[in-house]
């Protein structure tokens, strides 16, 4: 066979291939059309490869060149009707889309409001000069306790109203083990990270904690065995009472609203002399929202402070009850029920 007779029944195969498998309406047209063209037995490819072997020695290398060209070109033919039949050729256009409908809105996820709430917190004492220090939710009885004026015999210290730990270990090393305290537990307040701020540092301080603190109270409306605090602690030479009444009622002003009411009243806490207790007004009901003082003489001892140098106050905040008192909510426990009904509102 001639050189120019193996190549026009070359281009006429592919020819007739391409369109054999562009007018392919479904994959079940197309298999057949590619067996018809490209079969290992008697596909028609084949039977042209077979022509090679009665081509002149001298066009073997060109009639080989061509041969190798049109089954790539085949091929990709093939491949390319296979891909617009199965949806992804990029050109074909599918012909029930309308563009003008309204697509599927993504579910998109949101900060938790308590998380929210903390923000907010942390963004309002830092315009009154405020850092934020973080500490330690397992902790030993000195730091949760002792260096808080907090005596073994108060009731604060009673096994059944805090979560003791089994093992005295944690990962890195053993915390207790320069305190001579054998114990651990879940801190009950944030206070702990007042006292080790003022081991690391000296006055003036002007910090804020926030954090989760864990107590085993029966789940109520107002009241869950883990909750959220903001510990907050000044201390500089001329600390006054009056100054933490400002602190608390710019602050209350400026999450609550300048319509809120609080109220101060004396109270008792070991670690602060004189206390009181914050109260806001909230659907005619006063709701406690946190407790307050000046720093008792014994916890300035306890850190290495002189009593008689430096004075500061300390207030610690219920970070729920001021969201709940934000947002309307009636019942803590429904921010902590994952219930996305509830939570996609915020």
């Amino acid at each position: 066979m001639s050189l120019q007779n193996f190549l026009s029944r070359l281009d006429q195969l592919q020819s007739d291939a391409e369109s054999a498998f562009s007018g392919a309406s479904n994959s079940e047209s197309l298999e057949e059309a590619r067996v018809v063209f490209l079969g290992a037995k008697n596909g028609q490819f084949k039977d042209v490869q077979k022509m090679l072997g009665g081509i002149e020695p001298t066009d073997k290398r060109a009639a080989g060149m061509r041969l190798n060209e049109v089954k790539n070109a085949i091929n990709e033919a093939f491949n390319a009707a296979k891909e617009a039949l199965e949806g992804g050729g990029g050109s074909q256009v599918d012909p029930t889309f309308d563009p003008s409908l309204p697509g599927t809105r993504p579910t998109l996820g949101h900060i938790h409001p308590i998380t929210q709430t903390i923000d907010h917190l942390t963004e309002i004492m830092g315009r009154m000069g405020f850092e934020v220090a973080e500490g330690p939710e397992v902790e030993d009885p000195w730091h949760n306790f002792v260096a808080l004026n907090i005596p073994e015999d108060h009731p604060a210290r009673d096994p059944l109203d805090n979560f003791y730990l089994a093992t005295a270990g944690v990962a890195g090393g053993d915390p207790l083990a320069a305190t001579g305290e054998g114990e651990a537990l879940l801190r009950s307040q944030t206070s702990t990270v007042q006292i080790r701020v003022m081991q690391s540092c000296q006055p003036p301080i002007r910090v804020i904690s926030l954090g989760r603190v864990y107590r085993p109270d029966a789940p109520d409306a107002t009241h869950f065995p883990m909750f959220h605090q903001m510990e907050g602690l000044l201390v500089d030479r001329h600390v006054t009472m009056a100054n933490l009444k400002t602190v608390l009622r710019v602050f209350a002003n400026n999450y609550l609203g300048d319509d809120v009411e609080i109220r101060f009243r004396p109270s008792f806490f070991p670690f602060t002399e004189p206390s009181v207790e914050v109260d806001f007004l909230w659907n005619g009901t006063w709701i406690e929202f946190g407790g307050a003082g000046m720093v008792d003489p014994n916890v300035f001892e306890a850190v290495g402070y002189d009593p008689e140098k430096v004075r500061g106050f300390a207030f610690g905040l219920g970070v729920e009850r001021l969201c709940m008192r934000r947002h309307g909510i009636t019942d803590i426990r429904d921010l902590y029920s994952g219930d996305l009904r509830f939570l996609q509102q915020f």
